[in-house]
C-alpha cells in the first residue's frame, strides 16, 4: 500500500462498501479514436512531518483514453499506489487536478465522492480483502448490496461475474475455503460488479505464486478485452506491464512513459 495510507481492516471494509469506497501475449493498445476518460493534471502529492516535506509527486500528468490498459511500475515507496487512491476519490492531491470524463474529482463532496466510488471506480487490492463470513458469491455482490440493490438482483449479478472469472463450482464456498489465486478472482468479480468505468488494480497477483499469478492476469486481460474496460494496474512484473497497451515508470514523483520490448 502507499505511504499515508494504511491496510484496510473487514470493519472498514463493511464502511467502504456501504458508502462506496473503496489474453496471451498481445498489448492492449490505445485507440487513439476513443475519447479521454482520465485527465489528470499537474498532480502534486506531499507529506508534512513539522517543518520536513515527503514530496510523492511534482506536476505529474497522465491522460488515459477509454479502452486501455494502462501499466504503472516503480520502486516501492514511489508512490504508486498513493497515485491510485487518488484516482479512486480515496486520498486527495496537495493540489492539482483529477477527472474522470467530466467529472473533477477534487471538487466532490465526501457524499458525492462515495457516491462517485461506487458507480464508477473497481478497485483490486493486493489482498483480496474478502469478508470471512460471506460466501464467494455474497463477497461479490457486495457493492451492490451495499447500495441497497434488491438482494436477488445482487446475487444474480454476482453469479454471472464469477462465472466470467471461472469461479461457477465455487460460489457458495467461504473465502477461508478458497485458494489464493481463486480469492483474487472473486476480488475482481467484486470490483466489476457494478459495471464500472474504471478498473483500477493495486499489485493484483502480488501475493500469488508466479502459475496462480499468470492465469489471473490472463483472466484480467480477457475481461479488459471482452468488456472494454478501462484498466489501470500498479506491479512490479515487467513482464505483465510489458502486455499492456502502455507502460508508464513512477520515478521522482513524476510518469515516465517506457518503451515496451513485446
Amino acid at each position: 500500500m502507499g505511504l499515508g495510507m494504511q491496510t484496510p481492516s473487514s470493519r472498514e471494509l463493511r464502511t467502504a462498501f456501504a458508502t462506496g469506497e473503496s489474453a496471451g501475449n498481445v498489448a492492449l493498445m490505445e485507440d487513439p479514436q476513443e475519447p479521454v476518460l482520465l485527465r489528470v493534471e499537474n498532480l502534486h502529492k506531499e507529506y508534512r512531518t513539522g517543518s520536513d516535506a515527503l514530496v510523492l509527486f511534482e506536476n505529474l500528468n497522465l491522460t488515459v483514453h477509454a479502452g486501455e490498459m494502462v501499466a504503472i511500475v516503480g520502486e516501492s515507496g514511489s508512490g504508486k499506489s498513493t497515485l491510485l487512491h487518488i484516482l479512486a476519490a480515496l486520498d486527495t492531491p496537495t493540489s492539482g487536478h483529477v477527472y474522470c470524463a467530466s467529472t473533477c474529482i477534487g471538487k466532490l463532496s465526501s457524499k458525492e465522492a462515495a457516491i462517485f466510488r461506487n458507480r464508477e471506480i473497481g478497485y483490486v487490492w493486493q489482498f483480496h480483502y474478502l469478508l470471512p463470513e460471506f460466501t464467494a458469491l455474497e463477497n461479490a455482490a457486495m457493492p451492490l448490496l451495499a447500495r441497497d440493490e434488491p438482494r436477488a438482483s445482487a446475487l444474480a449479478k454476482a453469479e454471472v461475474w464469477l462465472r466470467q472469472v471461472g469461479l461457477q463450482n465455487r460460489m457458495h464456498h467461504r473465502a477461508g475455503e478458497l485458494s489464493g489465486g481463486e480469492q483474487q478472482r472473486v476480488s475482481l468479480a467484486r470490483a466489476l460488479v457494478t459495471q464500472p468505468r474504471l478498473l483500477l488494480a493495486d499489485e493484483p497477483t502480488g501475493n500469488l505464486d508466479n502459475r496462480t499469478a499468470a492465469a489471473v492476469f490472463v483472466q484480467m486481460e480477457e475481461l479488459h478485452r471482452t468488456h472494454r474496460l478501462t484498466s489501470i494496474i500498479v506491479t512490479h512484473n515487467v513482464e505483465f506491464a510489458q502486455r499492456c497497451g502502455r507502460m508508464f515508470r513512477l520515478h521522482e514523483g513524476r510518469l515516465e512513459e517506457c518503451q515496451r520490448t513485446m
